[in-house]
């Protein structure tokens, strides 16, 4: 069949998938839930602000308006559940027809001991924090946390999946950002802030007038490790349990009047790339020139909300200017890897797209495959987004264009996502469908269906299967170009907790606009473990013993591909400091040979065994940071390894986050190799407007240095100039004559943006 014959065909199964999944959504009757308390906490009205009721937000809780309101009633959380809480807190909560304030009167017997170590934006050095987080949706999964600490630097996330770290997937979002504001204020006996959160920028749903969202408020000593929450919850339900969207508290609102305001960002950017290039003839006398590659142009960034629970986010000329650079990795496994998305753009509730189908990275839809292409840019000509909620249906669409490339055509690139509440407020259906469709029509289509039923208590059931057709691969049948996963699991930190699963990769199974690790395999794994919250006496907080195994089987024959058994037991101080101690034996046959960092791994079967331990210090601690290592054999030989990422804050303004990874090697017969992996954070921050940011990292692998620098000013919300430089050099420039020698710099880029938002 011709490529323009095998993309009608592909666009007929997009379509016959898109409604699959539609019908599927429409089948669910998740729409007439009861929105009830959430886990037994009935709603609660919340205080409007009415008459003289104004707030001016100066971060001083001293307007009469707030001498109306009662503080909310808070319990500790740690380091002892339910303990008396060693410092004063008095929190409020009110609300108008346009905003929500959030106030905190903060007090602190030790004024020398509040941490208050950064000025950047969505970034945490052990500061104290005052946050809230809201379930806007009202649908006990998904949320926003604002947080800001006692210099005035604001954090903001997303947040996900009920704040579960199901399968080691972390469920928040720090490069989500919104528009909003907060002011803070040093006082004779500790520090207060107020936070004026618009309601345009939370999604809502109003039902005849009122509005029902879940809501939480949490104030956090970091010397003390000690955080105060609101409503009472346990810390039986896991590490982020203070934010959990279906434990927070259940609030109503009336007449709330959102507005629908049109944000419109252009931005200019202009700069210059410089790449070295081999002269030709190769005989000349400087093997080497650098040419020039200047840019400049305009983008267009638009977003609208014509509803409280729609928004639609147009882009145009995307740039991704600049976005951090991703912290290098050794590869020590004979799979790709994989790095987390930053980009601003795909992080408007991306968990609305997420379609995990296994593992921590497996996934029928991963947003870096637009725009990026074995980590090098593509330009993206643009495209939109809309995402949003009726009733308890959950739905986002993408459409994005990129350019040609390489001698590669450009390709359109798109994604529909629904799902659906069913049966009670923490259980779904859903489907996905995903095209990747080129210039000349050869296609890529990916479909899936899932649910996820909590069964009873905090047992929770999830099912999923996804199934691709490419244009270059002749499938066999569903089963070969489809994945299955199944998981039964009991979600729970205090007590006995567990997980069981089975998962299906076919060979031909390939969603070319998602992540798949390895492919033509069957797995069966399992985890059991079991923790306790220590006394109030005790200077432990938790202890937890688990063990976790994974068997893969080859699908062809059946035959054991990879083993690995884990048991692990792991310490929390009350102190904040965490330790970790693992055992683990692998198993991996090898068929084909394979490179580890410069060592080949011959065909053959190995068991293998190392011990690993791991100490986090406090992160309200004056040094913070962690550092672990292992030993033990490596397929035929052995492995030492040694991990350090300490964090030091010079002064309030000054952050040094240094970091060093060393492997080393021994095979049998062979010379012994270590690698190494360094990288030095500096991040320099005038206040919450100028800020530099530095990343130097260092290679043995590529035996290069690579560095980032990001220089921002941020004017006000929306108005933000930067400038980024990028800049590798190689270290290893063997001559021994031998021409031509590599230049010093593999390449230098010099870019200058600057972004301004109008709202209308």
């Amino acid at each position: 069949m011709s490529p323009r014959g095998r993309g009608r065909e592909a666009g007929s199964r997009a379509r016959a998938t898109l409604w699959l999944c539609t019908t599927l959504a429409a089948l669910a009757p998740g729409t007439a839930l009861a929105q009830d308390g959430g886990r037994g906490k009935p709603s609660v009205p919340l205080h409007r602000l009415e008459g003289h009721g104004h707030i001016h937000l100066d971060g001083f809780v001293d307007d009469p308006a707030w001498g109306d309101i009662d503080p909310v009633p808070l319990v500790m959380y740690s380091p002892t559940y339910g303990g008396a809480l060693t410092e004063e807190t008095r929190i409020r909560i009110a609300y108008d027809e346009r905003y929500l304030y959030v106030a905190g009167q903060l007090f602190d017997s030790d004024l020398g001991g509040i941490r208050a170590n950064s000025f950047v934006r969505d970034g945490f050095s052990g500061d104290d924090q005052f946050s809230v987080v809201i379930d806007s949706y009202n649908d006990h999964e998904t949320a926003v946390a604002f947080v800001v600490n006692p210099n005035g630097a604001r954090s903001d996330r997303a947040v996900w999946g009920d704040a579960e770290w199901t399968a080691g997937t972390r469920p928040f979002n720090s490069d989500w950002n919104a528009h909003w504001d907060a002011a803070v204020q040093r006082t004779s006996d500790g520090w207060s802030a107020e936070m004026q959160i618009p309601f345009s920028t939370l999604g809502f749903q109003n039902t005849g007038g009122e509005v029902t969202m879940g809501l939480s408020v949490y104030r956090s000593i970091s010397r003390k490790n000690e955080r105060h929450v609101y409503p009472d919850i346990s810390p039986e339900y896991g590490f982020f349990g203070f934010g959990k969207p279906s434990l927070a508290q259940r609030v109503t609102l009336r007449d709330v009047n959102r507005a629908n305001p049109i944000y419109v960002t252009p931005y200019v950017l202009g700069g210059m790339t410089q790449i070295p290039t081999l002269r030709e003839p190769s005989d000349v006398q400087a093997y080497w020139e650098t040419r020039d590659d200047p840019t400049g142009e305009p983008g267009l960034d638009f977003k609208y909300s014509p509803s409280s629970n729609l928004s639609i986010d147009v882009t145009a000329n995307t740039d991704f200017a600049q976005v951090e650079a991703d912290d290098q990795q050794i590869n020590l496994t004979r799979f790709p890897l994989f790095f987390p998305e930053k980009r601003q753009f795909f992080q408007e509730r991306s968990a609305t797209f997420d379609f995990a189908t296994g593992g921590i990275t497996d996934r029928v839809f991963f947003s870096r495959r637009i725009g990026l292409d074995q980590g090098e840019l593509v330009r993206i000509y643009g495209g939109a987004r809309v995402v949003g909620r009726a009733g308890g249906l959950d739905f986002g669409m993408l459409n994005m264009q990129t350019a040609p490339r390489a001698g590669r055509p450009g390709e359109n690139m798109g994604v529909l996502r629904l799902k659906q509440q069913v049966f009670n407020q923490n259980s779904s259906v859903g489907g996905i469908v995903t095209t990747r469709i080129d210039a000349y029509g050869k296609a890529n289509v990916a479909y899936g269906a899932d649910s996820e039923i909590r069964v009873f208590g905090d047992d929770y059931l999830t099912l999923k299967w996804a199934q691709s057709f490419d244009d270059d691969i002749v499938e066999r049948n569903a089963l070969d170009a489809g994945t299955f996963f199944a998981q039964f699991e009991r979600r729970r930190q205090e007590g006995f907790a567990y997980n069981a699963q089975y998962r299906r990769v076919g060979a031909d199974y390939l969603p070319r606009l998602g992540f798949q690790l390895r492919n033509a395999f069957t797995l069966f794994g399992g985890s059991a473990g079991y923790s306790w919250f220590m006394g109030a006496d005790s200077k432990l907080r938790a202890v937890t013993l688990s063990s976790e195994t994974q068997h893969y089987y080859r699908n062809v024959d059946l035959t054991p591909e990879s083993r690995v058994i884990a048991p692990q037991i792991m310490i929390g101080m009350k102190s904040g400091t965490f330790m970790t101690l693992t055992s683990r034996s692998s198993f991996e046959s090898i068929r084909d040979p394979f490179r580890i960092a410069g060592l080949t791994i011959d065909p053959g079967e190995y068991w293998f065994h190392e011990a690993d331990a791991s100490l986090r210090l406090s992160r309200g601690g004056l040094v913070r940071g962690e550092i672990g290592g292992s030993a033990g054999s490596f397929y035929a030989g052995r492995r030492v390894s040694l991990r350090l990422s300490p964090a030091l804050n010079v002064s309030r303004h000054v952050e040094i986050r240094p970091g060093y990874d060393i492997n080393r090697f021994e095979l049998p017969g062979r010379n012994f190799l270590t690698t190494h992996l360094a990288r030095l954070n500096l991040d320099f921050s005038l206040d919450t407007h100028l800020s530099l940011s530095t990343l130097a990292q260092y290679n043995s692998t590529t035996d290069q240095v690579s560095v980032n620098a990001r220089f921002r000013y941020h004017f006000r919300e929306g108005v933000d100039l930067w400038v980024v430089y990028n800049e590798g050099y190689f270290v290893d420039r063997p001559n021994g004559g031998v021409d031509p020698r590599l230049p010093f710099s593999s390449g230098r880029a010099l870019m200058v943006k600057y972004s301004h938002t109008f709202t209308f």
